[in-house]
């Protein structure tokens, strides 16, 4: 299988690689986004662009793939709702386009949020406009499509926290991960759970298109 995932420096797009590139039925791992991981494996490749709203400019480039993992994600604070929006569901829509042309057979995991709200009813802007993208996203022209929709997610491996308040809120909610996993399984998951899950829905399927935190663990047991 051929992945490409986008997003790859954020907390959740580094675990999502990190998983690709241990399961032995993924070949080839390319790498989408406006900086390079760092990272060297004989799996991976990555294509860097400052600008991904014109990804179609890649062209053949973005072929040959069986599976796409959109881990691209920017937090609302400080945004207004039409930049929040245009970087949220302009942009999934953007990429959204530009891969099924060269893949008809693309399938897609997306990774959205705990709380997103698909209605359009909520008061609460981020989770309008995030269930905005997963609409968006249920309805491309891909093969399959599903969302993935983490709460708190404990980091496994070697994960870089770029995000400054993020660091300080892990360094503080990290030593509680195994009370908060006791007390709130249904909210709790790690990046192995969550890049196994995406592999292995991506592979198999999975019952519902929408998973939540506590259906990563079921769907990540069908990863190899």
């Amino acid at each position: 299988m051929r992945v490409v995932v986008l997003g790859a420096t954020g907390m959740l797009g580094q675990g999502v690689v990190r998983e690709c590139l241990r399961d032995a039925g993924v070949e080839t791992v390319v790498t989408i986004g406006r900086r390079g991981s760092g990272l060297r494996d004989g799996k991976l490749r990555e294509i860097v662009r400052a600008d991904l709203f014109t990804l179609e400019e890649e062209g053949v480039a973005l072929a040959g793939f069986d599976l796409c993992l959109y881990c691209l994600g920017e937090t609302s604070l400080g945004k207004t709702e039409a930049e929040y929006r245009r970087l949220t569901v302009d942009l999934t829509v953007a990429v959204a386009t530009a891969l099924p042309r060269y893949n008809p057979e693309l399938r897609m995991g997306f990774i959205s949020g705990a709380g997103s709200d698909g209605t359009g009813t909520s008061q609460t802007m981020w989770a309008r406009v995030k269930g905005e993208a997963e609409n968006a996203m249920l309805t491309m022209p891909f093969a399959a499509s599903y969302v993935f929709r983490p709460a708190f997610v404990q980091p496994i491996g070697e994960i870089a926290i770029r995000t400054g308040w993020m660091r300080v809120a892990y360094a503080m909610l990290t030593p509680l991960a195994p009370v908060i996993r006791r007390l709130a399984p249904g909210s709790f998951s790690t990046t192995e759970e969550l890049g196994r899950a995406m592999i292995a829905v991506g592979r198999y399927g999975f019952r519902k298109r929408v998973l939540e935190s506590g259906d990563f663990q079921e769907a990540a047991g069908g990863c190899g």
